[in-house]
């Protein structure tokens, strides 16, 4: 019988590692659970819509994006799309 990674009903049957102390909350390594929720993530975007776009700026012009976004009470995420979206309406 092989190991499932994502199995959480009888993970301790093949735990070959044994701790004292609190048991984990989750079973899943961290960087497991990372994976699932980054995927999980995703999911959620795709059914709102939404496209990933990935760029590189100077850490000054982050910094601003970050101090107006506070600023404005958005994430620096909505700010980007307003300002592309100012750009591309006029």
């Amino acid at each position: 019988m092989a190991k499932e990674t994502a199995d959480r009903t009888t993970i301790d049957l093949f735990d070959s590692e044994k701790r004292r102390g609190r048991p984990r909350s989750n079973p899943l390594s961290r960087e497991q659970q990372l994976k699932i929720n980054k995927r999980n993530q995703i999911q959620r975007d795709r059914a709102n819509g939404l496209k990933r776009i990935e760029l590189k700026v100077s850490q000054d012009l982050y910094d601003a994006l970050n101090q107006q976004a506070l600023a404005s009470n958005i994430s620096r995420s909505q700010l980007i799309e307003q300002l592309l979206q100012q750009q591309i309406d006029n």
